[in-house]
């Protein structure tokens, strides 16, 4: 049986918080919704409260969805250019969810996200665009986070069995650290756990992580 390598400890203090796809048209009766994507929006808010004040860098990753679905995956082209808007640009349901973006954030500039821009929303919030289930597959994130000197990850959002744990692979193959907020990510269960356990990634409550980044 191979024996996995013990880790040192998680270096918190060059992480990054990324929150993936926590959008209005992704929360419980919304048009993409996820059920239990609702339920987990106040942890997430505690937590970018949390890096904030470590003077922490915070990614909120997104989707946009163009009218005719021309950017969406295949399997959801016909349902991004139905009738009832999905992710549109300009509607609400594209905006984060309500706690996440800082005070005095502005709307999502969908003309620069969509062009592969990084968007700043505050002092350490800033907001880019993917257009598959990873948040590095053609996006700025990772250079955007050797820019930071950010070497770990810590994965909050919207549906484990899509673009989170995508997103988790995609870092652990960068050998970035990566650690997923128990409460904080909708859809996870216990054999993704167990998955994520052996790939090296820590899984901890989003209490246990803002107390970890105070000083």
């Amino acid at each position: 049986m191979n024996q996995a390598t013990p880790l040192d400890p998680f270096p918190w203090r060059r992480s990054a918080l990324v929150t993936v796809d926590v959008q209005r048209d992704t929360l419980d009766g919304a048009p993409l919704q996820v059920p239990g994507t609702s339920a987990v929006v106040p942890a997430v808010a505690g937590l970018c409260e949390a890096f904030r004040a470590a003077r922490r860098p915070i990614v909120h990753v997104v989707r946009i969805y163009r009218q005719d679905g021309s950017n969406a995956e295949p399997v959801r082209r016909a349902l991004v250019a139905g009738p009832t808007p999905v992710l549109r640009p300009g509607t609400p349901g594209r905006l984060l969810a309500d706690g996440l973006a800082p005070p005095g954030a502005g709307e999502l500039d969908d003309d620069l996200l969509l062009a592969g821009g990084i968007q700043r929303l505050g002092e350490w919030d800033v907001a880019l665009y993917k257009p598959r289930w990873g948040a590095f597959y053609r996006t700025p994130l990772e250079s955007h986070l050797e820019g930071l000197g950010v070497g770990a990850l810590v994965v909050t959002g919207c549906n484990f069995p899509n673009c989170p744990r995508t997103t988790i692979y995609e870092a652990s193959e960068r050998d970035l650290r990566v650690c997923v907020v128990d409460d904080a990510v909708s859809g996870l269960y216990d054999q993704g756990r167990d998955e994520l356990r052996a790939i090296g990634v820590e899984l901890r409550p989003a209490t246990e992580v803002a107390a970890q980044l105070r000083p």
